[in-house]
């Protein structure tokens, strides 16, 4: 039976990738109906919004999506159509595994770094929840907080502070770290580590240690510890292989997985998936890249790899260990890969987007 999938094609170099994604995921085997939906800059420019209603409505309908890449504006803008989607679609849990394959340059080549990231992705200070400086509402919010915590004043001015909110909670909580423990098991890897900064925030990464504590108590089978999110920075930099899974609230979520990246060759081979009771979304963890549009050039590996975990999600494990055995092989022969996958990055024998995919689709024939 095919399964129904919307392909969200993004902007920047975002249709060049999901268009070598869709092609690899093909020729797996699997049978896929692709509802193809916009989403960006573009269709911003168009239509006035960056994610149509159309498009969440795919999202709802086929509870399940492949997206590449799409810009999120710095500073001004539009909000991220990343944590947009999170919130709307409930997806409450990121995975971001962070895995070395052969022939990717890296400081770490040889050490087995192969360490799995699951991110809290609705609370925390991600949850948007932020009052501007200068505004009546955000001076009246400080003299709140003052007058509840006199020993604890914001002493700068009202006028020139913004204040964001950092919310955690016991249910946020208590399923993510679930969500950690239950892809170790499923996955047989044994070891789970909380990231926090419960020495400085004792009422909400305190909140989520002891949360975190009392749930690990239900996976006796499976190892667990904690570590202060500085600390753990440290410890990936100087002993990698000896970490497995780590869960953490949503802004360390967002850092470390960034920095697991870097410990494996970059974002260019760093997939991700965000999680949901009724749904999911999968995606590459790196930009768009507008600069490179149309040119052929950038590196498809995260997002071909995210499709590897939705079909994993989708229950095809086979075909899912068949494209990452093929993404594998093409990067470690290093003949048909792209510019940033060459040990010269100036080497004349790189191919485009096009062609790497077109190696890797071959692999699986």
């Amino acid at each position: 039976m095919a399964h129904d999938v919307t392909l969200i094609t993004g902007d920047g170099t975002g249709p060049e990738l999901a268009d070598a994604a869709r092609r690899c995921i093909d020729a797996t085997g699997v049978g896929i109906n692709w509802d193809v939906q916009e989403a960006g800059i573009d269709v911003m420019a168009r239509t006035g919004t960056p994610i149509p209603d159309s498009t969440i409505a795919s999202i709802r309908r086929t509870k399940c999506a492949l997206k590449a890449p799409i810009t999120t504006p710095v500073g001004t803008g539009f909000r991220s159509i990343n944590v947009y989607l999170r919130q709307e679609l409930g997806l409450f849990a990121c995975i971001r595994p962070c895995k070395q394959y052969k022939g990717v340059r890296t400081f770490y080549s040889n050490v087995p770094v192969d360490i799995v990231i699951v991110r809290e992705n609705t609370e925390d200070l991600y949850a948007g929840v932020e009052f501007e400086a200068g505004k009546p509402e955000t001076a009246k919010l400080i003299e709140t907080i003052n007058a509840l915590s006199p020993d604890r004043k914001i002493k700068s001015s009202p006028e020139q502070t913004g204040v964001s909110i950092k919310p955690i909670s016991v249910a946020g909580t208590e399923r993510i770290v679930r969500c950690a423990f239950e892809y170790a098991k499923k996955h047989g890897r044994k070891k789970v580590t909380a990231v926090h900064k419960a020495n400085i925030m004792k009422y909400t990464d305190g909140l989520y240690l002891a949360t975190a504590t009392r749930i690990a108590k239900e996976y006796p089978d499976i190892e667990f510890e904690e570590r202060i999110v500085d600390n753990m920075c440290m410890q990936l930099v100087q002993k990698p292989e000896l970490y497995d899974v780590l869960v953490l609230p949503n802004l360390y979520g967002d850092i470390l997985s960034d920095l697991g990246a870097g410990l494996v060759g970059g974002l260019g081979v760093a997939p991700g998936a965000n999680i949901g009771p009724n749904g999911a979304v999968f995606e590459a963890t790196h930009g768009s890249a507008p600069k490179y549009k149309g040119l052929n050039k950038v590196n498809p590996t995260a997002v071909i790899l995210s499709g590897m975990l939705m079909l994993e999600h989708l229950g095809e494990t086979a075909a899912a260990r068949k494209l990452e055995q093929a993404v594998a092989d093409v990067i470690a022969e290093g003949k048909s890969v792209t510019y940033d996958l060459k040990a010269d990055r100036n080497d004349p024998t790189a191919v485009g987007t096009r062609e790497m995919a077109d190696a890797i689709c071959a692999r699986m024939k």
